[in-house]
């Protein structure tokens, strides 16, 4: 399969300062699925876009034979990431030559910028490796899924406890009474191998019966389908099993709006929320009877504009916002810039 795919250079590596970008488009002839998309971090700690605002969209082509899910774990994505995207693409069928949109820029969420980072409404992992002091840090992103709405993936702040290749799994007694009752009845016991819904690797959370693991059913990766455990792609557990210790500190968070800077530019990146993804259709469109749904984003959008503006409402784009609120696809779209010292005092707030 023939695709256009990112690569993210090292700054240190780029001389002259019109060519640092941390994204260059390539041309890959490649069978084999990439691996986690790793941005710089900001250069200052207040800022949390990564990758490059300056670069146009990104695309790939689809050949005849791809599925909109081909290209998704192609290009480490979840589902209903590249669904949201491209909500015009037959997720099945998308035809050769067509162009399937990808991100290339996102927002880093609101938490600790060490140890594992999952924002659920997301479906995403931010792993911030350790760095020596003065050295450029890193993050790397992978896509996963998450609990079902019965079976929810627990909030909070927790740790890595153990962790282990080759995981065998013992169904507890509710999954194999909730199997039972469609008529699958689960062994007691399945070994590890290929077919172990765990995967090939597991590591255990400080928060009993969850666990970060690979899967059986790749597919799956960035919806909700689990009963709370986080699911990733086999080939992005298996790059991020070593490099975590035990003892990593992860914070699970509920961040469908994300609000942040580079340089004078305030961004905004609004994921649908947890609670009425289960109530939109296949592709994530937005019912024209969620208006008061609507409210509620803006609401807790304009919250977390004036916090990142020193608790001041900046002059917005209104169309934009509005845009991105409607939209909620998860692409970080720019809203407001901070006037120069010779520009003209403040005006008027533009509100959707």
């Amino acid at each position: 399969m023939t695709h256009l795919t990112t690569i993210l250079i090292p700054k240190r590596y780029l001389m002259p300062s019109f060519i640092r970008r941390l994204v260059v488009l390539l041309l890959l002839i490649s069978s084999f699925p990439a691996s986690a998309t790793t941005y710089e971090l900001p250069d200052s700690p207040g800022d949390s876009l990564i990758g490059d605002p300056s670069a146009s969209e990104l695309y790939a082509t689809a050949n005849d034979e791809d599925t909109l899910l081909d290209i998704a774990r192609h290009y480490d994505m979840g589902q209903l990431e590249i669904l949201l995207l491209n909500p015009d693409v037959d997720r099945w069928l998308p035809g050769q030559g067509t162009r399937v949109r990808l991100p290339s820029q996102r927002l880093l969420p609101n938490t600790p910028r060490k140890g594992l980072t999952l924002n659920l409404p997301e479906y995403r992992m931010y792993y911030f490796p350790r760095h020596a002091e003065g050295e450029s840090g890193i993050v790397k992103t992978f896509p996963h899924s998450i609990g079902r709405v019965d079976w929810r993936t627990p909030l909070g702040r927790t740790t890595i406890i153990r962790k282990t290749e080759n995981p065998v799994w013992t169904p507890p007694a509710s999954i194999r009474a909730e199997h039972a009752a469609k008529g699958d009845i689960l062994p007691a016991f399945i070994p590890a191998g290929p077919d172990n819904p765990l995967g090939l690797f597991a590591m255990y959370l400080g928060v009993k019966g969850y666990l970060i693991h690979g899967t059986n059913k790749p597919f799956g990766v960035g919806m909700r389908v689990s009963h709370g455990c986080i699911r990733m792609y086999p080939e992005d557990i298996e790059e991020l099993y070593p490099e975590i210790e035990t003892g990593t500190p992860i914070y699970i968070v509920n961040q469908p709006v994300k609000v942040g800077w580079h340089q004078d530019t305030l961004y905004i990146e609004v994921h649908p929320t947890l609670a009425e993804t289960e109530a939109e259709d296949e592709n994530g469109t937005i019912p024209k009877q969620t208006e008061k749904k609507y409210l509620a984003r803006l609401e807790l959008a304009l919250k977390l504009i004036e916090r990142a503006n020193n608790n001041q409402m900046p002059v917005l784009d209104g169309a934009t916002l509005k845009k991105a609120l409607q939209m909620h696809n998860g692409i970080p779209v720019a809203i407001y810039k901070r006037p120069s010292m010779t520009e003209a005092g403040p005006a008027p707030s533009l509100i959707p």
